[in-house]
């Protein structure tokens, strides 16, 4: 059973997605930190001071606090503010992604470009004699 999971977590797909795991939880930090620390406050400067960090809902009247790390300790709030801040987190990840992929396929298209017109890939075994027979046919019939 060792060799069997040694298989399978050294083969590259594994290690590769390992990999991307560990530099998504990195860059997962990097884009926290610049909603947070860059977006939201720009955000919250152009539309008169908003820290949407503190916006919530108390469901409960218990809930006297003004700030939500201090709401959510006295009742039941939904933090709306925290929702917004980490759907804005996810936009900026997903269109950052698509920005690495677009240049990547960008690279690649000028890559294929400077090497030149590829040939065509092999035709298949089988392909080739389907190909073979319908010739043999075909003169057969001509005959």
């Amino acid at each position: 059973m060792f060799e069997e999971f040694k298989k399978f977590a050294l083969r590259g797909n594994v290690v590769d997605l390992a990999i991307g795991v560990i530099i998504g939880a990195a860059f997962g930090r990097i884009v926290t930190s610049l909603v947070g620390d860059v977006i939201m406050p720009v955000i919250g400067y152009v539309f008169g001071g908003l820290d949407f960090s503190n916006y919530f809902i108390a469901l409960s009247d218990a809930v006297t606090a003004t700030n939500y790390a201090d709401a959510k300790a006295q009742g039941a709030v939904i933090g709306y503010g925290a929702f917004i801040t980490i759907a804005l987190n996810f936009a900026i990840i997903a269109w950052v992604l698509f920005l690495v992929v677009k240049a990547i396929n960008k690279a690649k298209k000028k890559e294929d470009e400077k090497a030149g017109e590829t040939p065509p890939p092999a035709t298949p075994e089988d392909v080739a004699l389907l190909r073979e027979i319908r010739d043999l046919l075909a003169t057969r019939k001509e005959s």
